[in-house]
């Protein structure tokens, strides 16, 4: 790979770019909470619930069995002492198999000692209970304190893998199911997977997850220093793959089949491919006909998201314009510069005004915002494919470009414009019907 040479992007840093709507708790609880029978536990002020409300409801990660997040485990209290007494409760009414005990800014400033609470807590419970220290204002800070929790689980266990080839998938969320078909392609390779952090998860799979031979990542951004610490402790090795696109699902196919050196998995996964993109082209045809001379948007938290999106509109023929971009090392701004043929523009930093004029100058007909950058954009009157949490329609895999392209077909071919402002209404009372007539008003009594 050429030399990497930062962006102008990268020239600012957490001074400028703390209030962007999240902190290291949101991001923390984000990554956390898909895991489906563990429960969550916040040592804060009530003001922190919205960021739970966000992580819980609004995220869009569904699971194949029953969650316990979202259900009795949304308390906030700012006692310490209380601690013990509710994590037994929640132990007793919902059978959880740990709890991840949350620390916030006002937790430090109280000087709590979260530590010795949650071990005493697992000591009581007979059940891991691990602090996240999530305190802070750089969003990066709680991604690392949910990666320094999950490595807590991780070793915990022992487990036999059933297949001499084993995987897992990093850094997926299972938005709307995103997880599933990309499990179903290598198991049919004959690569078994271990564990899903932390999409569709479960606490017995995390902790026997030291037992894979490889991990793929998906963001890098969320979960990179976890891929980094396994091969440091454990010996695994770590590849950055997307399965977002047909380019970018069959290179991650690849590269696993690749990485374990069989012949038999290596010529399976050729056919795959090639079976899948046939099928798949024959079904987006008709809508590239539809984007042809079409100009994208692309503003989102991950740079490698970003690229994937970049790569995936690209093979619908959407030429992506602008690219809006916060988290993400150079590796992926690199990325980024490659598929477009220039320099990132980091549209976060603009306020609406100078992003609606940035968005008309290019003629930008659709936009892919990230979750924290919707209310603003919506107000713009521009098309919208919502690729966030909050969406129900899988993405990643073959046939989640089938499902890309149609949520583009509806965004862009299926419009509302905005009816015409209405007319202010003029101060004061209007005039009575006996005024109007040009009738005297009634007598006083």
């Amino acid at each position: 790979m050429d030399e990497l040479t930062p962006l102008a992007c990268e020239k600012i840093f957490f001074d400028e770019d703390t209030a962007r709507g999240a902190c290291a708790y949101s991001r923390a609880i984000s990554v956390l909470n898909p895991i489906a029978d563990a429960m969550h536990v916040v040592q804060g002020p009530l003001e922190c619930a919205t960021c739970a409300t966000y992580a819980w409801n609004a995220r869009g990660s569904i699971s194949s069995q029953p969650m316990l997040h979202g259900k009795q485990d949304k308390i906030f209290f700012d006692n310490l002492g209380l601690s013990i007494q509710v994590m037994r409760e929640l132990a007793a009414a919902c059978k959880p198999q740990a709890i991840f005990f949350y620390s916030t800014c006002m937790t430090e400033t109280m000087g709590c000692n979260v530590s010795e609470v949650c071990e005493s807590a697992a000591k009581d419970l007979r059940i891991p209970v691990i602090p996240v220290g999530s305190m802070g204002f750089p969003a990066e800070m709680g991604y690392e304190a949910a990666c320094n929790a999950l490595l807590r689980l991780i070793g915990s266990r022992s487990y036999k893998p059933i297949s001499p080839y084993s995987v897992n998938i990093l850094g997926d969320y299972n938005i709307a199911g995103d997880l599933w078909p990309i499990r179903s392609y290598l198991e049919e390779l004959g690569i078994e997977v271990i564990s899903t952090i932390t999409g569709d998860s479960r606490v017995a799979e995390i902790q026997r997850a030291h037992c894979a031979d490889l991990n793929l990542v998906q963001c890098s951004s969320s979960i990179g220093s976890l891929a980094r610490r396994f091969e440091e402790e454990y010996g695994i090795p770590y590849r950055n793959v997307s399965f977002l696109g047909i380019e970018e699902t069959s290179s991650a196919l690849r590269t696993a089949a690749e990485f374990f050196e069989n012949p038999g998995i290596i010529e399976e996964s050729e056919r795959m491919i090639a079976r899948e993109t046939k099928r798949i082209c024959r079904k987006i045809e008709h809508y590239r006909a539809k984007f042809a001379g079409k100009r994208a948007a692309i503003c989102l938290n991950g740079a490698s998201k970003a690229a994937s999106l970049i790569r995936a509109s690209n093979e619908l023929g959407i030429e992506v314009v602008i690219v809006g971009i916060r988290d993400g090392n150079w590796v992926d701004r690199q990325r980024i510069r490659n598929y477009i043929g220039r320099d990132a523009v980091d549209a976060n930093k603009l306020n609406p005004g100078d992003l609606g004029e940035l968005l008309s100058k290019e003629n930008v007909d659709l936009i892919i915002p990230g979750a924290e950058d919707q209310p603003v954009i919506r107000k713009l009157n521009i098309p919208i494919c919502d690729i966030c949490h909050n969406r129900t329609s899988t993405f990643e895999g073959f046939d989640g470009m089938v499902n890309f392209a149609r949520e583009i077909d509806i965004a862009i071919n299926n419009r509302i414009e905005k009816p015409p402002a209405r007319k202010k209404k003029t101060r004061g009372r209007p005039p009575c019907m006996a005024q109007k007539r040009g009738r005297s008003k009634p007598a006083k009594k």
